[in-house]
C-alpha cells in the first residue's frame, strides 16, 4: 500500500512539474512584448531571424506583420587582390520572393528561441523607417 502511495504522490509531483513549465512557457513569451508601437526582433530555431510587430504572443501562432529579414551576399570578387571581402548585409521587405507571401506571419512558438523588443533609433528601426519613407509610406 505504501508503494502506491509513494508511486501517486510521484506521478502527482511530475504533474505538477509538466503544468507548470507548460505555464510559464505560455506565459513566458508574452512578458515584455510591446505589442503597440515597437518592432520586434524574433529568433527562429532555424537561425532565421525576422523584424516586424509581434501581435497575439500569447497564442500557438504569434503573428507578425509589417516583415523584414536580413540577406546577406558575398562579393564574388575582392576590390584587392589580398583584401578580405565582407559580406553585404541589405534588409529586405518580405512580400518580394518568387512564391509572393503577403505581409503576414504566423510562427509556432514551438520554433520561437527569444524575441526582443527594438529600441527606435536601432539600426533596423531605421532602415524600416528610411524604407517606408522611400515608398511613399
Amino acid at each position: 500500500m505504501k508503494n502506491r502511495n509513494r508511486k501517486i504522490l510521484w506521478l502527482v509531483v511530475i504533474a505538477a512539474a509538466v503544468a507548470a513549465v507548460a505555464l510559464w512557457k505560455t506565459d513566458n513569451l508574452a512578458i515584455g512584448i510591446d505589442a503597440g508601437s515597437a518592432y520586434q526582433a524574433v529568433f527562429l530555431s532555424n537561425n532565421q531571424v525576422y523584424f516586424g510587430r509581434l501581435s497575439s504572443a500569447n497564442s500557438q501562432y504569434p503573428v507578425l506583420r509589417d516583415i523584414y529579414y536580413l540577406q546577406v551576399t558575398q562579393p564574388l570578387q575582392p576590390k584587392e587582390e589580398d583584401a578580405p571581402t565582407s559580406p553585404n548585409i541589405n534588409l529586405v521587405k518580405l512580400g518580394a520572393e518568387i512564391h509572393g507571401p503577403l505581409d503576414e506571419m504566423r510562427i509556432n512558438r514551438d520554433h520561437i528561441l527569444f524575441i526582443e523588443d527594438l529600441k527606435s533609433d536601432s539600426q533596423v528601426v531605421v532602415a524600416i523607417e528610411d524604407y517606408k519613407k522611400g515608398q511613399g509610406e
